[in-house]
């Protein structure tokens, strides 16, 4: 009986130590992503800077909802991203109504 008691006390510290571990963890990789982004961003164009500017336009007059789409410039080409969703399951959602005007959108990490 006695070993038994033991056993599960020291089991029962095993996954508290664990819980803690664990723990931390979730803390590093939540302050990481703070610093470095996590999430999803829709790409609705790489290319030309005239045709980025012309397709950033257009994006904000029919999906005002999403926010401002951003352009950057990555060599050799523009690109032109919107949105900040927290799971691919949310940005696919978006892309499947993007695409219907934005053929070549596609999801992308950040």
């Amino acid at each position: 009986m006695f070993f038994i008691l033991g056993f599960s006390t020291v089991y029962s510290q095993s996954n508290y130590t664990n819980d803690q571990s664990i723990n931390s963890l979730i803390a590093k990789k939540r302050k990481y992503n703070k610093k470095n982004g996590s999430g999803y961003k829709i790409q609705l164009y790489n290319g030309s800077e005239q045709r980025a500017k012309n397709i950033r336009q257009n994006f904000m007059l029919k999906f005002s909802e999403y926010g401002k789409p951003k352009m950057s410039y990555e060599l050799p080409e523009w690109k032109v991203r919107v949105g900040r969703f927290n799971t691919k399951l949310e940005a696919d959602r978006a892309l499947n109504k993007i695409k219907e005007k934005f053929s070549g959108a596609i999801v992308i990490p950040y």
